[in-house]
């Protein structure tokens, strides 16, 4: 079908079943947290400051949207706020003060390497063990795509994601995944090079968490993942000091 601008849109269809899907909710195993790191890995690289990737038109940020955003975000604050006052802990609730009065910094911050993006990579919009074991992962639900810094999907699966046990247990060495895994795709990464972008996209989650709470419909469900991924995500900031990232 061709769309009014003459854009012409093409659907595709995969059966990947058998399958089993990600649950946000219950984390996941060490083995299937490997899997999305490697396929992060695998979204990043081939676009990682590639400009026939980075320069498609339909890729580039809308105009004002992130001013947009930020002017909405104070509202949505304020209804995280009063909905999870009594559930969110106190430390996790002053990271999203904090982040709200910061929120200028955060919002159209472009700094760092640019590839694309999914967005909102965790594990809700995962399935493993694809056809009943022919493939480790499939990555779901692309409406969030977009260029950016690639550490944000790291950051945001590593808090946001995989709940905060496990991301403790295992931060070193996914993240040594990570760079070793880039590196092999030809993009050489250590530690270092990618430990404060890490540290700020880890903000991702927080943010999307707060905004994505106050505008869609409330269910039981939607109540218990925003909390999740509220608590992973300030739990990482603060152990490491994300927000103090903002301002470098």
């Amino acid at each position: 079908e061709i769309a009014p601008d003459n854009v012409a849109f093409v659907l595709l269809f995969e059966d990947l079943g058998p399958a089993r899907g990600g649950n946000q909710l219950a984390s996941c195993s060490a083995a299937d947290a490997r899997a999305a790191i490697c396929q992060a890995a695998a979204i990043h690289a081939p676009s990682w400051e590639n400009p026939a990737f980075t320069g498609l038109d339909w890729l580039q940020p809308i105009p004002g949207q992130a001013e947009q955003i930020n002017a909405l975000y104070g509202q949505a604050h304020i209804i995280f706020r009063e909905r999870y006052k009594d559930q969110l802990e106190p430390e996790f609730m002053a990271i999203c003060d904090e982040l709200n009065e910061g929120r200028e910094e955060w919002f159209g911050r472009e700094k760092g390497p640019r590839s694309i993006i999914h967005g909102d990579f965790r594990l809700d919009n995962m399935l493993f063990d694809i056809k009943g074991g022919a493939e480790a992962i499939a990555v779901l639900d692309w409406q969030t795509v977009a260029l950016g810094n690639p550490l944000v999907d790291i950051g945001y699966f590593m808090g946001t994601g995989i709940g905060d046990a496990l991301r403790r247990a295992h931060e070193d060495e996914l993240l040594a995944l990570y760079c070793a895994e880039m590196t092999g795709r030809g993009v050489p990464l250590s530690r270092e090079a990618i430990w404060d972008d890490y540290l700020v996209g880890a903000i991702h989650g927080i943010s999307t968490a707060v905004f994505s709470s106050a505008f869609v419909e409330r269910t039981e469900r939607g109540d218990a993942n925003f909390l999740s991924m509220a608590r992973g995500g300030c739990a990482l900031a603060h152990e490491h000091g994300s927000l103090a990232k903002l301002k470098d």
